[in-house]
């Protein structure tokens, strides 16, 4: 019991910390004068947040141990695979996404992750075993997502914004997994923070090359406001996603994704107040969280041992 409440209480502090991200990076996006069109001016500020995310890992756990860690040479390859589908793969459609679509119809379709997490675990990783409760949780979770797509006029699908965003959703999926692999024989933090500075190098440079070979211009004036928006979000990054690898490490995919169901309300709500999107919220969104919470219920209540 009190391993549980100590699971759902550190399962609840990244998922308040990543619903909070919503919001933060739309606001962001204001302070920085990135417009949705800027789609490599999205791209680099989306890289330097990661590339601090990932040095403040590295610093923190290094002040903790009392000096810096250092990954191996054997475990280079697959930092930079996990970082190609958790930050790469996963924020370089999460930010497109979210630039051309709201934050409380993002936060919403977010939370596929917890879902594309169980199915990637249990279909093509093998780390636990797919039952039809667990089927029926995906089920009532997609359902959820699609039904904030229905509009008057019938089905109304934003590929640039909410299509985006569940790409980003199944790189997170994959990227569960393989860190659930890795943290059976390797540090979790290394490679959290490592693959954040590798993830973030990569798509700082690239943003940055396209903005030159563009002629695109490089954004606003350093304010004090965009900067600490953007130190806020490394935080975000940098804590959230290492407590969430330690808690992986120790628990089955879905029973730690179950709480991703936070993440979604969390996101809603902050979006609604802080970026006054509250004309959004109604009957349609409480339905679509009723049913993705439902389906992560399934999913939790499932008692199934995992696959060896």
């Amino acid at each position: 019991m009190k391993k549980e409440l100590t699971v759902f209480l550190g399962a609840f502090v990244c998922c308040f910390l990543w619903g909070s991200a919503f919001p933060g990076i739309k606001a962001g996006y204001e302070l920085w004068n990135i417009s949705g069109s800027d789609t490599f001016g999205i791209i680099r500020f989306a890289g330097v947040r990661f590339f601090l995310a990932g040095i403040l890992v590295i610093l923190f756990a290094g002040l903790m141990r009392r000096k810096l860690p250092l990954p191996r040479r054997d475990e280079l390859g697959k930092i930079m695979l996990l970082s190609m589908f958790q930050t790469v793969g996963q924020y370089l459609f999460f930010y497109i996404g979210l630039a051309h679509t709201s934050g409380v119809n993002s936060a919403v379709v977010d939370s596929l992750t917890a879902f594309f997490a169980m199915l990637v675990a249990g279909l093509f990783m093998h780390l636990e075993k797919l039952t039809p409760r667990k089927l029926l949780g995906c089920l009532l979770g997609f359902s959820g997502v699609v039904l904030i797509n229905i509009t008057p006029e019938g089905f109304s699908f934003n590929p640039l914004g909410d299509g985006l965003v569940a790409l980003s959703a199944l790189c997170y999926g994959v990227s569960s997994s393989l860190i659930k692999k890795y943290s059976l024989r390797h540090d979790t933090v290394i490679f959290s923070g490592y693959q954040f500075v590798f993830g973030g190098i990569v798509m700082t440079l690239f943003g940055q090359l396209g903005l030159v070979f563009t002629g695109s211009p490089s954004g606003a004036e350093v304010s004090l406001p965009a900067v600490m928006i953007l130190i806020y979000l490394a935080i975000v990054s940098s804590a959230a996603y290492t407590l969430w690898g330690i808690l992986l490490r120790g628990s089955d995919v879905s029973k730690i994704s179950v709480y991703g169901f936070m993440t979604p309300v969390t996101g809603v709500i902050l979006s609604a107040l802080i970026l006054g999107e509250t004309d959004r919220l109604g009957l349609k969104y409480a339905a679509a969280l009723l049913l993705i919470g439902a389906g992560m219920i399934a999913v939790n209540l499932d008692r199934s041992k995992p696959k060896d």
